[in-house]
């Protein structure tokens, strides 16, 4: 039975680069790891207003360069940068070497596979109708200019007893084309009767 490689892990070094672009000798590797997954842990749960998509972390020479991808870039800096600059005394804190951090506007929100599975679990949360819900979505993203796009859900749709899973498609998704620029991402809703799957495609040509 055929399964499906991460779409993002299969093109790294072709059209996608790395989250974290950093070498490490083999004992001091595993920390680093850790310490990125738990700062970027830390700063999407910050975050979680401010519609971040990304977060690249560099280690230029004994110091830390962070890159925060997002949305509403004017959340993350607050007024006269003061949001900014807290955050970067904490995440400095936090990994114990001086930290810079940049931001970088997401100019079409519609076309980041991680903000539209965020907008979509939000609304599950919210306890919209998970088929208008989906379907909003897909038509935001073909408007702004997406050659295609797959969200899938998984879990108790609309509170169903049994677990199921729906999608909902249009344009074209190439999984084969390494070429082919594909945004995806995995987003968790947690609604009253539990957990549910948003999983989101977007082909961007």
């Amino acid at each position: 039975m055929g399964q499906k490689v991460h779409p993002v892990g299969i093109r790294l070094g072709i059209v996608k680069e790395h989250n974290s672009l950093w070498y490490a000798g083999p004992k001091s590797y595993s920390d680093c790891l850790v310490t990125d997954l738990q700062v970027r842990e830390y700063l999407f749960k910050r975050l979680k207003s401010a519609s971040v998509s990304r977060i690249k972390i560099e280690r230029p020479s004994e110091n830390v360069r962070i890159t925060i991808a997002t949305a509403r870039p004017g959340i993350v800096i607050g007024k006269k940068g003061e949001d900014v600059e807290r955050l970067r005394r904490d995440v400095a804190a936090k990994m114990g070497v001086p930290v810079h951090i940049n931001i970088e506007e997401v100019r079409k929100p519609d076309l980041d596979a991680r903000l539209v599975g965020d907008n979509v679990a939000g609304q599950l949360e919210r306890r919209v109708m998970f088929r208008r819900a989906m379907k909003r979505a897909v038509q935001n993203a073909m408007k702004s200019g997406a050659e295609g796009i797959r969200i899938q859900l998984s879990g108790r749709l609309g509170g169903a007893e049994i677990a199921r899973t729906e999608w909902y498609r249009e344009g074209r998704v190439p999984l084969h084309t390494l070429r082919a620029d594909i945004d995806y991402a995995s987003v968790r809703a947690e609604t009253t009767y539990g957990t549910i799957g948003v999983k989101v495609w977007i082909f961007r040509g």
